[in-house]
């Protein structure tokens, strides 16, 4: 396990919230929960923060944690018969002292996390696993590496998903570049299927939908802060984009009801496919957040250079 810049404290009184600190230098810092081996915080190098976190985000156990990025297993939403997103997100992980081999990063801070099966967890999910969780602060780049291994004698099938909750100056002003032409589950109808009809997603209401089979690459450009978030992804090949707008906002306890407007939640996800994984076999996604600073509007920034480039 690489641990240049890792720091393990607890600040809260519960040990189930002990906390890891990656820092890169002058130019990151990422905070880390165990609980829910969760990305809580991702500041750049001039302290800005780039997840969001709510400010009625209860640390209480079991309860899931609104903001950062959490870790949607064995199922995202409700596409199954398990508690809403799993159970990933509201467990206790462990630090990982012996990481299976992935290929060193250089320049990076990097923790190792791991979640096994509790015997409650197997009464509700019958298959034994080991998920793994690698995250890494590199210079202007937070990457997300999970992994899950069928340690079980029968085969199982999952659905994942990186819940990332990105950090917008105003939703009204934000592009999603990447997903245009691209059928889609509308969660506000059903899971009733479409194609994307607009060159780029915007809000003016409610979105909650999951795109099928999309690019590597999607941009997320925030024209009021001239910043666009590129999310680079393997593995994952869905992604869900969701913003709960005023009145759902209004209707979740632990989200203010004004806080639809500073945040987005772009994830990387294996949806519409389950992964299905033999006795011993393993699988492997990956998430890369980082930021490019853009002036939309002096046309500066080339969206197809982002996706492309």
């Amino acid at each position: 396990m690489a641990t240049m810049g890792f720091k393990l404290k607890v600040p809260f009184p519960r040990r189930d919230k002990m906390m890891v600190d990656l820092v890169k230098d002058s130019s990151g810092l990422e905070k880390v929960l165990l609980y829910g081996g969760q990305v809580i915080s991702w500041k750049n190098e001039r302290g800005e923060e780039l997840l969001f976190l709510s400010n009625k985000a209860l640390f209480k156990p079991p309860k899931a944690i609104r903001g950062g990025i959490p870790i949607c297993f064995p199922q995202f939403g409700s596409f199954g018969s398990l508690e809403q997103n799993g159970f990933a997100r509201n467990r206790l992980w462990a630090i990982d002292t012996c990481p299976s081999p992935l290929p060193a990063a250089n320049n990076v801070s990097t923790v190792d996390l791991i979640l096994t099966p509790t015997e409650e967890d197997l009464k509700m999910w019958s298959r034994s696993f080991e998920l793994r969780l690698r995250v890494s602060l590199g210079p202007g780049k937070l990457t997300l590496i999970p992994r899950v291994r069928n340690v079980d004698t029968k085969p199982f099938s999952f659905t994942f998903a990186l819940h990332t909750y990105l950090s917008v100056s105003d939703i009204s002003e934000v592009r999603v570049e990447g997903l245009e032409t691209l059928d889609y589950f509308d969660n506000l109808h059903q899971k009733e299927r479409f194609t994307e009809q607009a060159d780029a997603i915007t809000f003016d209401d409610e979105v909650d939908r999951v795109y099928l089979s999309t690019p590597t690459k999607i941009a997320v450009i925030d024209h009021e802060k001239k910043r666009t978030f590129e999310l680079r992804k393997e593995g994952l090949p869905d992604a869900v984009v969701w913003n709960p707008w005023d009145k759902k906002a209004k209707a979740i306890p632990d989200f203010g009801d004004e806080e639809y407007k500073q945040m987005v939640c772009i994830e990387a996800a294996a949806i519409e496919h389950p992964i299905m994984l033999k006795p011993r076999e393993e699988w492997k996604g990956r998430q890369e957040l980082s930021t490019v600073s853009s002036s939309y509007f002096s046309g500066q920034l080339d969206p197809l250079r982002v996706l492309h480039g």
